[in-house]
């Protein structure tokens, strides 16, 4: 029999955290994010989920939007990574995938295959890792034209790099920026809404956004939880104990006796570790919860366990599961304790734990 740790995937809080986010975007429509596997959590499942509510999708690249397509979903796919070699211009065109275009490369590219797909082109408006920059649009709108894949162009996307810090005036920079580089085409479509841009009262997010940590319930925002967003968990983390005994004062716990009890100490021990993606770094103190009751770690965080404080849940036995993170421990509470944040424990979920779809 298998061991019970799994990630369970509750579909009906991904579309309730889908609708804010399509509400905190009116009259802008939302492109659902459902890149790295759907953020951990299985990009056919999260697609599928959304199919009635999601009028387009978004991913990094082919391979995601072709397992979106495999899945019988009609929406179009929009490739943020843009395309990586030239025949894939031939097979966007082909299965309905709007690539991102952002480097002459591309162009290059698009102009030797004569493929001619719906596309967006990205502009740097300051973050500086993808993009035109706003001084070369005249130029890219004027190569288009010679080439005749200006009828394809549906618009214009940039991203912004601060926009999770309320402190920070660099999202209202990127914004002026982007509307000064687009402004000579106001019949194109422009998108510029990461999850954390829902969040800035007043920020235009034209006529797409790009909800993505959001619709999975982790916060976008630096400071806060999804919780305290109104956002949903999508995934609770769980795994048995599969052992408890009590720690004597002065007895450590674990790889390099990183905990040492200052008194007694009921403690568990729960199938689950670095292995399973749990991250190495949650130390002691981490969150964790136990028949409804919180808890935390212990010590050093093994490849296939650790260790959980008891004393708050003195009647906890072994096979009762574990909460990692989930409604009773946000994903984001753990990120803090693990010094990152909750994309990469969300994604970072191995593939020996199953994920069960509610």
């Amino acid at each position: 029999m298998p061991r019970s740790t799994v990630a369970r995937i509750d579909l009906e809080a991904l579309r309730h955290n889908y609708r804010l986010a399509s509400e905190r975007a009116a009259p802008a429509l939302s492109m659902a994010v459902v890149k790295a596997d759907g953020y951990g959590h299985g990009i056919v499942p999260v697609a599928q989920a959304l199919a009635d509510d999601a009028p387009k999708y978004a991913v990094a690249c082919l391979g995601e939007a072709e397992a979106i397509r495999d899945a019988g979903l009609l929406q179009p796919v929009v490739m943020l990574q843009g395309v990586h070699a030239p025949e894939d211009f031939g097979l966007c065109a082909r299965r309905g995938f709007e690539p991102v275009v952002h480097g002459h490369h591309q162009l290059d590219w698009l102009a030797q295959t004569g493929a001619r797909p719906a596309f967006w082109l990205k502009v740097n408006s300051g973050m500086n890792r993808l993009g035109f920059q706003p001084d070369e649009l005249v130029q890219v709108m004027t190569r288009l034209d010679a080439m005749g894949a200006r009828p394809g162009l549906l618009g214009f996307v940039t991203h912004f790099a601060c926009a999770d810090d309320d402190k920070s005036s660099m999202t209202r920079e990127q914004t002026l920026c982007f509307e000064q580089a687009t402004a000579a085409w106001p019949e194109l479509m422009r998108s510029v809404g990461n999850s954390a841009a829902h969040f800035i009262h007043d920020q235009p997010l034209y006529d797409w956004s790009r909800p993505g940590i959001m619709l999975y319930g982790g916060s976008p925002k630096l400071a806060q939880t999804g919780p305290e967003l109104g956002l949903k968990p999508v995934m609770s983390l769980e795994a048995p104990l599969i052992t408890t005994r009590t720690v004597r004062a002065g007895e450590s716990i674990g790889y390099g006796a990183g905990f040492v009890a200052d008194r007694d100490t009921p403690m568990g021990m729960v199938a689950i570790g670095y292995g399973d993606g749990y991250p190495r770094h949650a130390g002691t103190g981490t969150p964790a919860a136990v028949n409804g009751q919180r808890i935390r770690l212990l010590g050093r965080v093994s490849m296939d366990m650790l260790a959980v404080d008891l004393s708050n849940a003195p009647d906890a036995k072994a096979g009762d599961l574990v909460e990692l993170w989930g409604g009773a421990v946000a994903v984001d509470e753990v990120a803090s304790c693990a010094g990152t944040i909750s994309y990469e424990l969300l994604t970072g979920i191995t593939a020996r734990v199953p994920r069960v779809y509610i």
